[in-house]
């Protein structure tokens, strides 16, 4: 199997006797809210880590149906449960066509974007497909940095799940990479 197709986002979790996947099965298949799931299970902060035009991945660049290298808003959070980062979240939106999405994106500052994508009934939610990161993906290392991850401990492959939004003729899409300290957050447990 080429390392690209080891790589691919899938439409659903292979069955597997990995061990470090059972508690994420949960948070991985959940539809709802992200943020709303976090809110109720203790105090829910988001800390903006980056917000800029960037180059998205080949990968993501397709998925949103623009040109390889073309720029787009990246905006990358870290989302804490009682002061712990249990998720890295990277967002990617299309810099053309323009609408409501990109002035939302511009004023969100530190809110959840999840918050803004569930409460508004105008929003559509693809298909969530998942990916087990390792060293050799895009996300894998600033995953590891933003959930403050690192040293001899840090993990060797994350899980994490992805969703396209649409909204009127814009699309955004969310990617979520769990940490796996998840579980040492007692109200999440």
């Amino acid at each position: 199997m080429s390392i690209a197709r080891r790589q691919a986002w899938r439409e659903s979790l292979l069955r597997t006797t990995d061990s470090a996947r059972a508690p994420f099965n949960n948070w991985l298949r959940g539809r709802g809210s992200l943020t709303a799931r976090i809110q109720a299970k203790g105090r829910f902060a988001v800390r903006v880590l980056r917000q800029e035009l960037g180059t998205p991945t080949a990968d993501e660049a397709r998925v949103l149906g623009i040109e390889p290298g073309v720029q787009a808003w990246v905006r990358e959070v870290a989302l804490f449960c009682d002061d712990q980062i249990v998720v890295f979240a990277h967002t990617v939106l299309p810099r053309r066509p323009r609408g409501p999405l990109t002035v939302w994106l511009a004023r969100l500052g530190n809110r959840s974007l999840g918050a803004l994508l569930f409460s508004h009934p105008g929003f559509t939610r693809g298909q969530l497909t998942f990916n087990r990161l390792d060293h050799r993906h895009a996300l894998f290392e600033p995953a590891l940095t933003a959930l403050q991850l690192g040293g001899s401990e840090a993990p060797t492959m994350l899980w994490a799940r992805r969703s396209r939004f649409g909204f009127g003729g814009q699309s955004v899409l969310v990617s979520e990479v769990f940490s796996p300290l998840l579980w040492q957050v007692p109200a999440l447990l």
